[in-house]
């Protein structure tokens, strides 16, 4: 079988959204990390096969954002382009789907990556609202006019945010934040080590700035066009006392989970160069990582937060690996809870028993490998991005410190999980 390399990969910052980056949209982001990669890597884009970017939140204006983000960045008419959406797996998806073009034959360079604009998800209008303005339009005396605009009220003018929509699961009725409360209960993880681990994750992004650095790109975001260059998550001065006054979000009389153990809503873009191993070696480019294999499972929506348990395992049965083989992990900070819950059931033997029919724990998950440069805590967490920046970080490090083996897993909204 084709062996499938990273030769290369970049990202922008990743900026709290409502900041620097909340007039930039996420077709202008994607483009800049696309032709960014294009100029870094100084590959000849007209023998690009493919473009495959995740994106969950998709603009109205932009259907196919991946076609319109590859044109826009000069890639050539005749490369085609698609869009996935796996939520926040949507980045990991593209990087898994070039995996897939490439060992089939149906392509031998990919560009895949992810991107999201989190501050450009739009409010909407209420549906009574909606109604009076469609009949405002189709009126056609003054008189009807009026009789109409009499109608409203003003519980019809608040808006319905979008971004809130997403979050929330249309299954279980649960958003994200509650999902992660369910976590936090069931396996007895109090406020304290949720706020302890966050500290870590800012502590270990702040850290790693010079690090991080080597895989960013600088924005200059209209209108200001001042240099964006750096993360603008991670909080060098982060205390738990600072921590500790923060109130629970999403069950506010009992909760734990708050918006400083939270990752926040984010704007950012992640690509990579992705080629078969003989493409890559007959164009001179040396290989930062080999894409070994991949899985994606389903689980409870309501504990979505457990997904890289379910599909590391899945992963590790189809490699015959141990988790104790990998000398690094990325796992997605979308909550501590959910981190911590993940750690636990690692390595719980009933866990093990219950939902995989197997006798041993899967194993513990050492914290000297996981996340070591921070993670979306800190970081933060552009959900179609994500997956990508998972595996660009992760082969990053691999690299420096001489390393082979890496895992990156996260947890899917709707109650899935993908791992790498």
């Amino acid at each position: 079988m084709k062996k499938v390399v990273i030769v290369d990969g970049l990202r922008t910052p990743y900026i709290k959204s409502g900041t620097d980056f909340k007039d930039t949209s996420a077709i202008e982001l994607g483009r800049i990390a696309l032709r960014e990669l294009v100029e870094c890597s100084e590959i000849d884009p007209s023998i690009i096969d493919e473009v495959i970017i995740g994106n969950v939140s998709q603009p109205v204006d932009s259907s196919n954002p991946s076609r319109v983000i590859a044109l826009r960045a000069m890639i050539p008419r005749s490369v085609s382009a698609y869009t996935v959406n796996r939520n926040c797996a949507s980045g990991m998806q593209a990087v898994t789907n070039a995996y897939l073009q490439i060992i089939t034959g149906e392509s031998e360079v990919v560009a895949a990556g992810g991107v999201e604009s989190m501050s450009q998800i739009p409010f909407y209008f209420t549906p009574q609202l909606q109604d009076i303005i469609t009949n405002f339009q189709r009126s056609k005396t003054i008189a009807q006019k009026i009789d109409i605009i009499r109608g409203l009220r003003p519980a019809h003018l608040k808006p319905i945010v979008g971004v809130m929509l997403g979050l929330t699961d249309p299954v279980c009725g649960k958003n994200m934040g509650q999902t992660a409360e369910t976590l936090a209960r069931e396996f007895d993880i109090t406020r304290e080590d949720q706020d302890a681990f966050s500290l870590t994750s800012h502590q270990k992004a702040a850290a790693a700035r010079e690090k991080l650095a080597e895989e960013i790109v600088p924005v200059f975001p209209a209108p200001g066009y001042k240099s964006v260059d750096q993360d603008n998550g991670p909080r060098e001065q982060q205390t738990m006392e600072a921590l500790k006054k923060l109130k629970p979000v999403f069950d506010r009389r009992y909760g734990t989970v708050t918006a400083g153990n939270a990752s926040p809503l984010t704007d950012g873009a992640a690509m990579l160069l992705i080629m078969s191993e003989t493409k890559a070696k007959a164009l001179g480019y040396k290989p930062l990582a080999y894409i070994r294999d991949f899985a994606y499972t389903g689980l409870d929506p309501a504990r979505m937060g457990l997904g890289p348990v379910f599909a590391t395992h899945k992963l590790l049965e189809k490699t015959k690996l141990k988790l104790k083989d990998f000398d690094l992990i990325e796992l997605n900070e979308a909550f501590a809870a959910q981190v911590i819950a993940c750690e636990k059931a690692f390595s719980s033997k009933e866990f093990a028993k219950e939902h995989f029919g197997v006798k041993t724990a899967m194993g513990v998950l050492d914290r000297e490998k996981l996340n070591v440069n921070g993670g979306a805590i800190a970081l933060g967490h552009p959900v179609g991005s994500t997956g990508a920046r998972l595996i660009l970080t992760l082969m990053k490090e691999l690299e420096r410190r001489n390393q082979t083996m890496g895992l990156a897993t996260l947890c899917i909204g709707g109650g899935q999980g993908g791992a790498v």
